[in-house]
């Protein structure tokens, strides 16, 4: 599989998502020589957390993972189509209750040596870079929460805000 082309060094937001995507393309390569075809990393959260939950409602499996109800949804859904995954209704007629299939249930010991795997060689990398990933991603998102991007864009730009508020 090769790498997608990199993003000019000035687009952060690009350069964020071409880590990612180099990221997650290691560990698909990893998963198609381990036999998941079709398998993509975001599932193994998705799998782990119902595996030591149980079964859950996708409001609630995405809190576990620590991803949007729609990133769950979604994700469920796709888990669905690879027989991963079954659903069923809730408590009420907006609930669906996420449940791991046997195929799923067999797959969980692979899972969770390519799980063991992929944490070791995220260690490895952080341990190789100046300031650690890691590290480094947690800051981010603290800085975030403190103040969002959008609120730096603005203070960045009060004018181009301005323009925009004089115009509605």
């Amino acid at each position: 599989m090769t790498p997608p082309v990199e993003p000019r060094p000035e687009l952060l937001g690009t350069r964020l998502r071409h880590l990612l995507e180099v990221l997650d393309s290691g560990i698909a390569e990893v998963d198609a020589e381990l036999g998941l075809v079709g398998f993509r990393p975001r599932f193994a959260p998705m799998i782990r957390a119902l595996a030591a939950a149980g079964p859950l409602p996708i409001r609630e499996l995405a809190e576990e993972v620590g991803v949007t109800h729609s990133a769950a949804s979604q994700t469920v859904a796709q888990l669905v189509k690879q027989d991963l995954v079954t659903l069923s209704p809730g408590t009420d007629a907006r609930q669906r209750i996420a449940e791991l299939t046997p195929r799923a249930r067999r797959l969980l010991p692979v899972l969770e040596e390519e799980w063991a795997a992929a944490t070791k060689a995220a260690e490895a990398l952080d341990a190789e870079l100046p300031y650690p990933l890691s590290r480094l991603i947690e800051e981010a998102l603290r800085a975030l929460r403190r103040q969002p991007m959008r609120e730096r864009v603005a203070a960045a730009a009060p004018e181009l805000m301005a323009r925009r508020r004089a115009r509605d």
